[in-house]
Formats: structure tokens, sequence, C-alpha cells
């Protein structure tokens, strides 16, 4: 039986990097310079450089279950997410923040339906999603619902952190909430000014911040 890694690493290596070896020598060279941190979900499906078209170089990645966001007032504990967003604002100085967001969550499905017992720091991680869950019986607009409500509090989080707030408000940064619709190939983006989600095929920009607190459709809070 063929080993599709290791066939895979050979492809790579024999006819990916070839073609563009200058650009990997330049940011080895240079070191790099992503202007965007893009914080996504760990599910096998969201694949950022599809989704932004990006070149090597051109995306900070933190991927975890959820595409959760720690508070930074270290209630949840440190984590690595946590040290990623200090590192890509105070030290690459970063231009963007896309926090990615998308449909068939497992990780907010699991968040209402439970974790197994042995997946001890799993539990502890949905935790962080808390606040987004409804009051209601888990079905697929309530997993929708859920998913985008779930984005939107990672933007109010990445406010309290001191070096984002500082960047957003000088100017130098900008928050965008994605939610993408894995089966259509869709992406809605938050639209702060509506405080919904809108489909960036009809969207003047894909996302601004600061982030007011979401309002659902039918009125209700996300907080």
């Amino acid at each position: 039986m063929p080993d599709e890694l290791l066939l895979r690493l050979r492809d790579f290596q024999d006819d990916y990097f070839p073609q563009h070896q200058q650009r990997f020598q330049d940011l080895v060279a240079q070191g790099q310079r992503p202007k965007t941190l893009f914080i996504g979900c760990s599910d096998s499906r969201l694949v950022p450089y599809l989704l932004t078209g990006a070149a090597p170089g051109e995306l900070f990645l933190v991927r975890n279950v959820g595409a959760f966001v720690p508070p930074y007032d270290q209630s949840h504990g440190l984590h690595g997410t946590m040290a990623a967003i200090e590192f890509a604002v105070l030290s690459l100085k970063v231009e963007h923040i896309i926090v990615c967001g998308h449909s068939h969550c497992g990780a907010i499905r699991t968040a209402y339906e439970g974790a197994p017992d042995e997946a001890i720091a799993l539990k502890a991680w949905l935790k962080l999603v808390d606040e987004a869950l409804l009051p209601v019986s888990l079905g697929p607009e309530v997993l929708h619902r859920t998913e985008q409500r779930a984005v939107v509090l990672q933007l109010e989080r990445l406010m309290d952190y001191p070096m984002v707030r500082r960047a957003v408000e000088a100017g130098h940064l900008s928050l965008h909430g994605w939610h993408y619709v894995i089966e259509s190939g869709q992406v809605h983006v938050f639209d702060a000014a509506l405080g919904a989600f809108v489909p960036a095929a009809e969207a003047s920009h894909s996302g601004t911040g600061p982030y007011l607190a979401y309002v659902e459709p039918d009125g209700q809070s996300s907080e």
C-alpha cells in the first residue's frame, strides 16, 4: 500500500517548490511580513489559502477547535492562540485579523451535546463558546445561528486585548468576522454597522471593527 503522505511530500519538493523557490528564499532572507492573522477552525473542510487566495508568506495562521479566542483576562488560562494574537499584533504588526467559523461546525455541536468524558481538555476549551449558545433544542437553524454568534463573540473578545484595541482605534488594524458555508462555497461577512452577516457577493466590504453587540434577527442580543 503506497504511503500517501510520502508521495505528497515528494510532489511538493519535485513540482511545487521549484516553481516557487525564489519566493521561499525571499521569505527566508527578508523574513515574513504577513498582513493578515487568520484565526480559523481546525476543521479539514476549511482551507484558508483557498478562501483568501493567499500565497506563502501572506497569512499568519492560527487553527483551533471552533476558531475560539481566549479572554485576555486569563480567566480560562493561557493558550497558544492568545500568544499568537499578541505576536501577530505586537511583532508582525498585521493589518487584519480574520475570525472564520463555518457551517456544520463540530465544535459548536459538541458544545451543545457534550464531549466524551475522556476529552478533559476539549470540555474545558468548549466553555469558551458558552456565551454564544442558545437556550433551545439543537437543530440546523440553531446550529447556524450559534456558529455566527460564536464568530462575533470572538471579535468582541479580541477588542479586550489592549494591543488589538489600541491598533484598531489608531486605524492600523481591522477585524473581520466570516462564516463559511461549506456546501455552497459562500462566505458571509459580519457587517458591524448592520449588526448582521451579509453574503460576500452582496457585501460592500470584508468586515470592519470595532464591534457593537450582535443583535439577532428577532431582536435578541448575543450578550
